[in-house]
């Protein structure tokens, strides 16, 4: 069986139309002073097109969508045909009747005004005479410049995203060209409404992000208020959707934007069906390394965090970075205990998790299980979790993540990392995670060049690496003669040159510490 890739409600240009409400806003129909006598409620009903006929029976020749102009000539006098005569348009589903007042019907007819208003048919009468020729003129050109300036914007959007896609493009560059021709925010969400990429003005955005949990139920309901809609899926399988939020144009140009992007995503989603990286993946990426990196203010990124469906309200935040784990483990890992939270890739083999736990939890003992089943279930010995306390306010999220990930760093390079507990923190990696949380303070730096400058000039780098091992076996020549594969006499050469370079006394522990602290914020300063 045949099979298709493109999302349900897929079309070519959509049907150019006007609403019932906007013809009896134009100039030359105002010039006529039409009044509604029926169906005020219903004159937002689009028209397809306009028909003028005086036949009783003109039901029959009508496919649905027209406005029916007529003079009600062959209706005067007979009550029943008038009433037949609404009938029949209500019947053939029209979208409204004009009756132009004359020598027919000087006034409007009171059964045909009772007979729209059963059915919802909106019946407009005109108090001066008017040629009906003008107004299908007009109607009618304008349907067609419509016609063509739809099918000329379908061309346009699918030429410029197929474009986009074919020139390899990320996700965001997609839904920035649907914005522009769109004029409003756009969301991608999965099926679960969870937000997935956004682009628009970042007011905007914000705005619709601030209250996402109403506007997906609105989104996901009828089109209205120019929030418009359209499926993401294939092979019959539906797994998202893109909508446009506050679109300002007519509805069928929104859903021809709409069905147009939502193409688009379908052909980009699986074209990259071979990357790592899921959609999901790459929003919690893009939350988590804005909030680590601090660029956006952590206030700003809140209405995201809460898009992606993370518990922000009254919340505990636990920021952790693992080393060695692998991003869909982890996230399988949190399923499995059932915590709430969000897993993105850094960079250098590290990972963010971000935590939210209820305030009432016992953040440590969770972090700790979490941290616990991770290593039961990674083929990686050295999986390292790092942690920062917990935050109960969004904005100190950031710094969090960012001591966490120093806490990660300072581990990842420690020679006693299988010692450490489950879940280290700062106060675990003693001096080594002190100097990685300084090692960019130009002090730090400028000391350690100045501690080390006898030996950074070593072009084969074999002295520092000699006072490296023998500061990190606590000074045992025995051990470092062994760890360097040298005799001993070699070795005590090697040290005494280390000493006169540096113009140190390596038996002086206040000399050796200084120098330690020097070499681990050189070496914190090369990573």
């Amino acid at each position: 069986m045949a099979t298709t890739l493109e999302p349900r409600g897929f079309t070519e240009a959509p049907e150019p139309v006007l609403s019932v409400r906007q013809i009896l806003a134009l100039e030359r129909v105002l010039a006529g002073e039409p009044e509604v006598v029926a169906g005020a409620g219903q004159l937002d009903r689009p028209v397809r097109w306009v028909h003028v006929a005086e036949a009783a029976d003109v039901g029959v020749m009508l496919s649905g969508g027209e406005m029916v102009l007529t003079t009600g000539v062959l209706l005067a006098g007979d009550e029943g045909k008038q009433a037949e005569y609404i009938q029949s348009l209500h019947r053939a589903e029209a979208a409204a009747v004009v009756l132009g007042l004359g020598r027919a019907f000087p006034a409007p007819p009171d059964v045909m005004r009772r007979a729209a208003e059963r059915c919802g048919l909106p019946m407009v009468v005109l108090h001066r005479p008017f040629p009906f020729a003008e107004l299908t003129e007009e109607v009618q050109s304008r349907l067609v410049r419509r016609k063509f300036a739809a099918v000329s914007l379908s061309e346009s959007v699918r030429t410029a995203l197929t474009g986009l896609i074919t020139a390899g493009a990320p996700l965001q560059r997609l839904l920035d060209e649907v914005t522009q021709h769109s004029g409003c925010p756009v969301v991608v969400t999965n099926l679960a409404h969870r937000v997935l990429a956004t682009a628009g003005e970042r007011s905007a955005v914000d705005d619709v992000l601030r209250d996402w949990e109403r506007i997906a139920r609105q989104a996901g309901g009828s089109e209205g208020d120019g929030w418009i809609r359209a499926e993401l899926g294939g092979r019959g399988e539906r797994w998202g959707r893109i909508v446009l939020c506050g679109y300002r144009g007519d509805t069928a140009t929104g859903r021809l934007l709409a069905d147009r992007a939502a193409e688009a995503l379908v052909l980009h989603r699986m074209l990259a069906g071979g990357s790592a990286h899921t959609w999901e993946e790459q929003s919690a990426q893009s939350l988590l390394t804005d909030l680590v990196s601090g660029v956006v203010p952590a206030r700003q990124l809140l209405p995201r965090a809460r898009a992606a469906g993370l518990p922000v309200n009254r919340r505990a935040f636990v920021p952790l970075v693992v080393r060695d784990g692998e991003p869909a483990q982890l996230e399988r890992v949190l399923r499995l205990l059932g915590l709430p939270g969000l897993v993105a890739e850094l960079a250098d083999g590290a990972t963010a998790v971000l935590l939210s736990l209820a305030r009432d939890q016992d953040a440590a003992a969770l972090a700790a299980h979490f941290a616990t089943r991770l290593r039961a279930e990674s083929a990686v010995a050295r999986t390292v979790v790092a942690a920062a306390d917990p935050r109960t306010v969004w904005d100190e999220v950031p710094a969090g993540l960012r001591e966490a990930q120093h806490v990660a760093d300072a581990v990842a390079d420690s020679p006693d990392a299988l010692c450490l507990p489950a879940v280290v923190r700062l106060k675990d990696v003693h001096l080594r995670g002190l100097i990685r949380l300084l090692r960019d303070d130009p002090h730090v730096q400028s000391f350690a060049e100045r501690e080390l400058d006898g030996l950074l000039c070593d072009p084969g780098q074999d002295l520092l690496d000699v006072l490296r091992t023998y500061l990190a076996t606590g000074r045992n020549k025995s051990r470092t003669a062994q760890l360097h594969h040298v005799s001993r006499p070699a070795l005590y050469r090697r040290l005494e040159a280390i000493q006169t370079r540096l113009g140190v006394d390596l038996d002086d522990f206040e000399q050796a510490a200084s120098v330690h602290i020097a070499l681990l914020a050189h070496d914190a300063q090369q990573q």
